[in-house]
């Protein structure tokens, strides 16, 4: 089952630049407004089960799960922000790369907690990233715009790696369900207050701009990320993060199916090196759990 879960993961995050990107071509839709609209949907569908099968999930949550849901939502809501300013600014593609290395700010973070990382995870870092240069060629922009997009979208991957840690640590004792529908629900307020801040408007889109934002909530958040907040209850949040630099090799797949454009030279090779780090990672930490008794990186 966690190999399907992965996989519509996947497809679903793989969807997310290209669909938003063309939705802000539209003009009509602001920034703000996707990333306000992908949540409080998906909050509002995530929540209805959970409301009529068993409602008193949410009065028996405690603090310990409410902090770090609203941690996990406040990360995702500044990630969106960054996400999606960087790709008025800069390529799809070195969007995607910057924002998807949120592993490697996993295992920075590790290392500032003092943990020891295992040789098998430096390696498959290693492969995992060659991967990605290998299909974008790590080309960042040369304009002070690019420049400015390129740095957004590395906040975006900090800001991923830890909406991605603090939903780990919830989701060790909450439903998919229930973790979801606070995660999503507090980033939304999160970012109607911003565009509140801002100015930038929320509604009266043309058609085509409100399609763009179901488009991208269906695939991209009820799809992909809650795919995602599905396999961290069973998963480190660094395997998790891994398995996400799949978006890379699978947007680029999917906009030479859907739209004909052509693939990037290194594609699959970089999708060999992103499958065989991810491949090192996973079996170097069931051996280190196995001979240690210890618990996955990122993993409490």
């Amino acid at each position: 089952m966690t190999p399907l879960i992965a996989t519509l993961g996947v497809l679903g995050v793989s969807a997310s630049g290209p669909l938003i990107a063309g939705t802000l071509a539209g003009g009509s839709v602001t920034a703000l407004a996707i990333a306000f609209w992908r949540n409080a949907l998906a909050a509002v569908v995530m929540a209805a089960p959970v409301a009529v099968r068993e409602p008193s999930q949410f009065q028996r949550l405690g603090r310990r799960e409410y902090l770090w849901s609203i941690l996990a939502g406040v990360a995702l809501a500044f990630h969106f922000v960054t996400f999606i300013y960087a790709l008025t600014l800069t390529s799809v593609a070195a969007t995607t790369a910057l924002v998807c290395l949120q592993s490697g700010w996993i295992a920075v973070f590790a290392l500032l907690r003092g943990r020891r990382l295992p040789a098998a995870v430096l390696v498959g870092l290693g492969l995992s990233f060659a991967g990605v240069a290998a299909i974008t060629g790590l080309d960042l922009g040369g304009s002070h715009e690019a420049v400015l997009g390129d740095l957004l979208a590395l906040a975006g991957g900090v800001l991923a790696a830890l909406y991605t840690m603090a939903g780990g640590r919830a989701r060790q004792t909450m439903s998919t369900g229930t973790y979801t529908t606070v995660c999503y629900g507090v980033c939304a307020v999160v970012v109607a207050v911003l565009a509140l801040l801002s100015g930038q408007r929320l509604g009266g889109f043309s058609p085509s701009g409100w399609a763009g934002i179901v488009a991208i909530t269906v695939a991209a958040q009820l799809v992909g990320h809650t795919s995602f907040n599905h396999l961290v209850a069973t998963l480190s949040p660094l395997v998790v993060s891994m398995i996400i630099l799949l978006e890379i090799p699978g947007a680029a797949i999917l906009a030479a199916v859907f739209l004909h454009e052509v693939l990037p030279a290194g594609t699959y090779a970089g999708l060999v090196g992103i499958l065989a780090g991810l491949a090192v990672v996973v079996l170097g930490q069931r051996r280190l759990r196995r001979e240690r008794n210890l618990p996955e990186l990122g993993a409490d």
